[in-house]
């Protein structure tokens, strides 16, 4: 460890919409905020080729350069931005306590405030057809890029209710849905099982395995296999939607702020408060409902406006 050791009035970890939002708050409250971007800068939506729905962008853009739109923003009002991974927290549970921050397994700091910003990742197979087409067809949200497919064959793979409610939002848009459950039944809730068999233009293929994404460089079909009788054949589709859920950034946080069942982070009404004074979270790592990046965005704001408020309480 460093033997002088960093004070930071207000630490965001975590960048992306809702990370760089906060800063840009804090920054023009004068809270000299000082930013872990982690392992990707810019998080999951650098990862998306197109945004057409984020306001302000009436032509639409990409992901990574919207989070670099928003890094300059951040940085133009005095954000330190800097690249690297908060690997330890001990943070304080006293009103006006100092929270200590360990980056890179060696730099130490401390903060009067930290906003966690550290979004959630979403759960993919694992082949590499499919890792290889993100963005070139391949995606986990329907409502960021079901527009892209109107018209259109499309499957989903999932069988919970997100895998549902993805199913019926692209059913809309699209020529027809099909649905890939692995198992002989599907997870999702009655009311949303009965949404999606009622809905003409879906069919749910049960037993079903996706085996491998068809195509180069853009999806042009899917390879399905029936894991019962270890059957395969091709799908013409243009559009593969993965829906098996996301993984919350929160093991750091494990057994010292409050969380659910999965591990996004629990924060206080229509706040941003942790259990801990002094720590606000912001973004996907607490909102498993939407997910968007303009709601990320508006929860960076509250995050940067609930820790001026502390702040200044303590004046």
């Amino acid at each position: 460890m460093s033997d002088t050791i960093e004070r930071i009035k207000c630490l965001i970890i975590g960048s992306g919409p809702a990370g760089y939002t906060a800063a840009i708050y804090a920054a023009r409250a004068d809270m000299k905020p000082v930013m872990y971007t982690g392992m990707q800068m810019g998080g999951q939506l650098t990862t998306t080729t197109e945004v057409d729905n984020y306001p302000g962008y009436p032509n639409g853009t990409d992901g990574t350069a919207m989070m670099n739109d928003l890094k300059k923003q951040a940085e133009r009002f005095g954000t330190e931005v800097r690249f690297g991974l908060v690997t330890k927290v001990e943070l304080s549970d006293k009103v006006g306590g100092i929270h200590k921050i360990i980056v890179d397994e060696s730099k130490e700091l401390e903060a009067e405030t930290v906003i966690i910003s550290t979004g959630a990742t979403t759960k993919y197979l694992g082949l590499e057809s499919e890792q290889r087409l993100i963005g070139g067809g391949v995606s986990a949200c329907a409502t960021c890029d079901g527009f892209f497919y109107k018209g259109q064959d499309v499957i989903v793979v999932g069988a919970g209710d997100t895998a549902a409610e993805e199913a019926t939002y692209l059913a809309n848009i699209c020529n027809k849905v099909t649905m890939l459950v692995r198992k002989d039944h599907m997870r999702a809730s009655k009311a949303m099982q009965h949404r999606v068999n009622k809905t003409a233009n879906i069919e749910v293929l049960y037993n079903t395995e996706l085996d491998e994404v068809l195509g180069e460089s853009v999806v042009e079909g899917a390879r399905v296999v029936n894991n019962q009788t270890k059957e395969k054949h091709d799908i013409d589709i243009t559009g593969v939607f993965i829906a098996i859920g996301h993984k919350p950034n929160s093991d750091l946080f494990k057994g010292v702020l409050d969380m659910d069942e999965v591990g996004y982070l629990i924060t206080q009404g229509k706040s941003t408060k942790t259990n801990l004074p002094g720590v606000f979270a912001a973004g996907d790592i607490q909102d498993k409902e939407y997910r968007q990046a303009v709601t990320a965005a508006g929860t960076g704001c509250m995050a940067a406006l609930d820790a001026e408020r502390y702040l200044g309480a303590l004046e």
